[in-house]
C-alpha cells in the first residue's frame, strides 16, 4: 500500500506547485476564461510566498511514497481559513490522494486558530461538491454571479476555535500600497 503524506512546500517545491496550479486552472472546464487569466495572475510565486510567510502550510504539498502528487492552498480570511486551491496532479489521479488531502486538510487547520473552513465550487461541479459534502461541508448559499458573472456555491465546514485573536491575512505588498498612496495623493 503506498504511504500517502504531506508536508509544507518548500522555496524548492514552488515552481513546481506553481506549474501544477496554473495547468489545472488552464485545464478545468468549470471557469471562464477571464476567471482563469484572474487567477493565474494572483496567484503568483510571489504570493505563494506571502501565504507562507503567513503559515508555512498555506501552500502544502501532497505525497505519495514522498513523491508530490498535489497540492493545497490556503490562506486565512477573517477568522477563518479559506481553500483556495486543492487538486491532484494528473501522475496521481488514480490514487487515494485527494481523500487523504481533504482529510488531512481539516485535521491540520482545525486547530483552534479558525472558526471555519470554507471554498467556491462552481455549481457544475459536482465531483468536487460530493467529497467536500463526504468531508462534512455543507453548501450555505449559492452566489449569483458573484465572480466574473458565475454562480458559486460556498461550501463551509465548522471549526472550534479556541485560540484567542486572529491571523491578519495577507497585507497589500508594498507596490499595492505605493499606488494606493499615490492615487490618494492625486485625488483618485
Amino acid at each position: 500500500m503506498p504511504e500517502l503524506g504531506y508536508r509544507a512546500a518548500t522555496n524548492e517545491d514552488l515552481p513546481l506547485i506553481h506549474r501544477e496550479l496554473m495547468a489545472v486552472i488552464d485545464e478545468s472546464p468549470y471557469y471562464s476564461e477571464r476567471f482563469k487569466t484572474h487567477e493565474k495572475g494572483r496567484l503568483t510565486l510571489s504570493f505563494l510566498r506571502a501565504l507562507q510567510r503567513v503559515d508555512p502550510y498555506h501552500v502544502i504539498i501532497l505525497t505519495v511514497d514522498g513523491v508530490p502528487g498535489g497540492g493545497l492552498i490556503s490562506g486565512p480570511e477573517y477568522g477563518a481559513v479559506f481553500r483556495y486551491w486543492s487538486w491532484i496532479f494528473p501522475s496521481h489521479r488514480k490514487t487515494r490522494l485527494g481523500m487523504h488531502g481533504m482529510r488531512m486538510f481539516d485535521d491540520h487547520w482545525d486547530n483552534g486558530k479558525f472558526h471555519k473552513a470554507f471554498t467556491f465550487v462552481r455549481p457544475e461541479n459536482e465531483v468536487a461538491l460530493a467529497l467536500l459534502r463526504r468531508y462534512g461541508y455543507e453548501q450555505t448559499c449559492v452566489l449569483k454571479q458573484h465572480i466574473f458573472g458565475q454562480d458559486y456555491c460556498v461550501m463551509e465546514k465548522p471549526y472550534t476555535k479556541v485560540i484567542e485573536g486572529y491571523d491578519s491575512g495577507l497585507g497589500a505588498g508594498r507596490l499595492t500600497r505605493i499606488k494606493n498612496t499615490m492615487n490618494r495623493l492625486i485625488g483618485r
